[in-house]
């Protein structure tokens, strides 16, 4: 069986299109080709690459079935063949991975899952999410392979295959970095926020060109990106893939790399991806850290009066005005009793109806689409109808999903429950409360628990809508080779490294830094690296000692006492990205830390545990102590993939680089002054635990709600210095690490 890249034929329009087909034939029509989707030789106003986008999904919407628009409902993630071990679970171009698991358990879903043929043909899903890490060419060849496999059904809809980000240096973690070290890696999210803010916006655009080039050749034409969260808690898990806490430099980020990556101001087109913009109304808002993939942060806190439009609406407006494709809203739902009054776009009061934002009608309607005037699609946040359905637990599942698309979620992720949607149809079909007489869930009406043919119809074109403007309708099907060439392209990689340089942030020089000349000369430097994972570290001081050595040209030393320099590099980590630690998320640089537990709601407990953010912590205190009683200096290196507390670190530092996911070779082109540091801190370091403190209700001192640059603002006149400061953290030399703070060398 020939592969679908094989089978491709190409067809020219002048002044239109390329045609791209594997099975399916093309009609000619006054000197112009179409593809014949449906193979009848009809040209149909949907097959007609000269209407609008709109008009073509709104005519196909109209003629698909009940069931092939429910297809049209779901994404969930899927895997390639190429990765799959046993062999006779693949096709036979060994690109499509035929497994059937019978009981499927992810962190959002349980349910049985089919192979991808059955998936795409019988079930008639078209949105995937690609979560697998393998070469552009191979990754071109899979999706080409997916697009044929769709345009053998009926209408030859084809795929839209989604990915999290993929050019971002950093650990690859499930459902946010899901790929790394294929795309060129630019630092952390935070990383190039610090760029931005010490060199301007204008690396943005460069950003935004490079994804859209890059995802375009190897046919991933949509992304679960970027974060328009502000960063109000400093806890919070996902802070490493926000742009911080300052929402007018996340509302300018969201601004560029909207139509940036899209292709246009105007949407998207063609040559563009797709973007989701994630998490509406704003996940950082959360109480105490706590994150709505787990029960205890399923709450929204607003405990600031006026928080939600200040602080966490203004970047998702921006992508709203930049035409984003579709808006992802977030799990949690608002806490009424918690949170002081907020305001919509009008000035008036915000209800605190207790359901998830995406079953939330004000959030999603009112708001969203009416005041906001969001014209495309709304994208679910992974297991809001299983999972993670907070505040609709007392629905059954075909409830949910139609409460979910009747809200107005248009595609609900992390879930193929083709049944549960069909189910919610014919209960619509069949007069299941009207006419049979079930009895009605309390709080609701028949009609949001069942799924009508306009809501299914309305939702189809919306999602069809995308599928027409990116052109997956003319030619889904990309050159692996080409791919790779592009993924390869030299520029791309330059570019990155750059940003690297530039997210690099000076916190601290004792006249030690640049290593150059004199501060240089004769020197013998002890290096070490720290990590959670004690193996992971030693491992990684051998490759660093041996790089510096080879590649530098360093003297280094054995042991830090005999050493006159000392190079650290601290990567902490803490917590677990998808489930509850025993307390609140550790942010001290800490080994074997006595904390207290929370109780199941989220209050401190009388009991405790240890934690461990960085083995070896109490290390760095000895090696500064030999390196210092000769005279010598201590240069550390702290990657900020949080607001890590730097109480442990920078007293014993003569001078403190921070990096956000920034690459080694980035940090010692500026310690060794090949280029000077220029970026600045797009998050404020909390001082220690004081100011994170929680009383026995749970209610922090610092406001979970607003960024750390306006916290004193709410702190106690008792914990603030003779400068009115208390949040962030000040260093020997009288520094205080708060966003915008970078000193220069």
């Amino acid at each position: 069986m020939n592969k679908a890249t094989e089978r491709i034929r190409y067809y020219q329009n002048e002044n239109g299109p390329v045609i791209g087909v594997t099975v399916k034939p093309v009609i000619e029509r006054d000197g112009r080709i179409f593809k014949d989707h449906t193979g009848d030789g009809l040209l149909t106003a949907w097959k007609d690459w000269r209407n609008p986008p709109a008009a073509r999904a709104a005519s196909l919407a109209a003629e698909l079935s009940p069931e092939e628009k429910i297809g049209l409902l779901f994404v969930n993630t899927r895997k390639m063949g190429l990765l799959q071990e046993d062999k006779t679970k693949v096709d036979e171009t060994e690109l499509l991975d035929e497994e059937i698991v019978e009981q499927d358990e992810s962190i959002f879903n349980v349910e049985k899952t089919y192979g991808t043929t059955y998936t795409i043909q019988k079930m008639g899903i078209r949105h995937l999410i690609f979560r697998q890490n393998p070469q552009a060419a191979d990754m071109a060849d899979w999706i080409n392979q997916l697009n044929q496999t769709a345009e053998e059904t009926a209408h030859g809809i084809p795929m839209v295959i989604t990915s999290n980000s993929r050019n971002e240096n950093g650990e690859v973690v499930f459902g946010m970095n899901d790929a790394a070290g294929v795309f060129p890696a630019w630092p952390g999210t935070m990383g190039i926020a610090a760029a931005v803010k010490g060199n301007g916006p204008g690396l943005v655009d460069t950003f935004a060109e490079c994804i859209r080039r890059e995802w375009d050749a190897v046919g991933l034409k949509k992304g679960y990106m970027y974060m328009a969260d502000a960063m109000t808690d400093p806890r919070w898990q996902r802070t490493y893939g926000t742009f911080g806490e300052d929402p007018a430099l996340i509302t300018e980020m969201i601004s560029r790399l909207v139509p940036g990556i899209q292709g246009s101001e105007s949407g998207v087109t063609p040559e563009g991806v797709a973007v989701t913009i994630k998490h509406f109304p704003g996940g950082g808002a959360r109480e105490n850290g706590f994150d709505p993939h787990y029960e205890q942060g399923q709450w929204n806190v607003y405990q600031t009066e006026g928080s939600l439009g200040d602080y966490h609406l203004p970047a998702f407006k921006a992508a709203v005005e930049k035409k984003a494709s579709s808006i992802m809203p977030y799990y949690a739902k608002p806490a009424a009793e918690k949170s002081l009054p907020q305001y919509d776009l009008d000035g008036r009061p915000v209800p605190m109806t207790p359901v998830g934002f995406a079953f939330n009608r004000f959030f999603i309607q009112d708001l969203l689409r009416e005041q906001m005037g969001f014209t495309g699609y709304v994208n679910s946040d992974s297991g809001i109808t299983n999972k993670m359905a907070w505040g609709v637990e007392e629905l059954d599942g075909p409830s949910r999903v139609a409460l979910a698309v009747n809200t107005g979620v248009d595609l609900i992720s992390g879930s193929l429950d083709v049944d549960a949607a069909r189910e919610a149809y014919e209960r619509w079909k069949h007069g299941y409360y009207t006419g049979q007489g079930h009895p009605v869930p309390e709080g609701y009406r028949p009609e949001q628990l069942t799924l009508s043919e306009e809501a299914l119809t309305r939702a189809a074109a919306r999602t069809l809508e995308e599928e027409f403007a990116l052109g997956l309708f003319e030619n889904p099907y990309r050159d692996p080779a080409e791919a790779a060439k592009v993924i390869a392209d030299r520029d791309h990689w330059d570019a990155a490294y750059d940003v690297h340089r530039k997210s690099v942030v000076l916190l601290k020089d004792k006249g030690v830094l640049p290593l150059a000349g004199e501060r240089l000369e004769g020197k013998r430097i002890y290096v070490e690296c720290f990590r959670k994972d004690g193996k992971a570290a030693a491992d990684e001081t051998e490759k660093l000692q041996e790089s510096l050595a080879k590649d530098r040209g360093l003297a280094l030393a054995e042991n830090a006492g005999d050493a006159d320099l000392a190079l650290l590099f601290i990567s902490p980590s803490s917590g677990e990205y998808f489930h509850a630690t025993s307390g609140y998320l550790e942010l001290d640089i800490c080994e074997d830390k006595e904390v207290t537990d929370v109780d199941s709601l989220g209050r401190p407990a009388d009991t405790f545990h240890r934690e461990t953010s960085l083995a070896g912590a109490p290390r760095i205190r000895e090696i500064a102590r030999a390196v210092r009683q000769k005279g010598g200096k201590v240069i550390s290196c702290v990657n900020f993939t949080l607001a890590w507390m730097v109480g442990n670190v920078e007293p014993y530092s003569d001078a403190l680089l921070a990096g956000f996911d920034t690459c080694t070779d980035a940090l010692l082109d500026v310690i060794l002054g090949i280029c000077r540091p220029t970026g600045r801190l797009p998050i404020t370091l909390p001082k220690n635990d004081a100011v994170l403190a929680v009383d026995k209700d749970g209610v922090c001192v610092s406001h979970n709600d607003v960024p750390g640059f306006v916290k004193d603002r709410y702190m106690p006149d008792s914990m603030k210095d003779e400068n009115g400061k208390a949040y962030a953290y000040r260093d020997e030399m009288g520094n205080y690490y708060e966003m915008d703070f970078g000193l220069s060398c």
